[in-house]
């Protein structure tokens, strides 16, 4: 009796194409071709207070800003390493803690905003899991040799979702 040969785990033939993936892909830095998912990509957002930064790193750390001051020099920053630098030697509000990941989602959206460029490039990641991964120890938006809350790739998904005009229940966890 023949026996019908067994494809290796992880492997399969052309009867399985109308089969769904076998796992979902995931995008787990965000460099080379995914650098635009990066936060320091340099792309010009509006804040929530009408001003203009080169990234969204920029106006995050602006956000944190208690006095126009601060705001103004963290703005004037030549990249978004050195505007986190500035946003870290700020004592950031009373209420930052309940408001950053909210600040975070508007500041995503305008970066991606519907009909722009970023936007279809952000919606053709498909269904791919997206990572925020880091070796600097940042668990709250990404996740450091694999531990993390990954609000950041939560909420790029989530965005992702909302572009294509479905969000599903997985992409609104942030």
């Amino acid at each position: 009796m023949a026996s019908t040969p067994t494809p290796e785990p992880g492997r399969r033939d052309a009867a399985d194409d109308d089969l769904p993936p076998l796992s979902t892909p995931r995008i787990d830095r965000f460099v080379g071709d995914y650098r635009f998912l990066s936060n320091f990509f340099p792309r010009e957002v509006t804040s929530d207070t009408g001003h203009t930064y080169a990234s969204v790193e920029h106006a995050y750390q602006a956000a944190k800003a208690t006095t126009e001051e601060n705001r103004i020099v963290i703005a004037a920053a030549t990249s978004p390493k050195k505007a986190k630098r500035r946003g870290a030697k700020l004592p950031p509000p009373p209420d930052w803690e309940g408001r950053k990941v909210e600040i975070m989602r508007r500041l995503i959206r305008r970066k991606f905003a519907p009909g722009t460029e970023l936007a279809a490039k952000l919606v053709e990641t498909k269904d791919a899991e997206l990572v925020e991964g880091n070796d600097w120890g940042d668990t709250f938006w990404g996740r450091c040799d694999g531990v993390g809350e990954n609000h950041l790739g939560r909420l790029l998904m989530e965005t992702r979702a909302d572009l294509r005009g479905a969000s599903s229940p997985d992409d609104r966890t942030a």
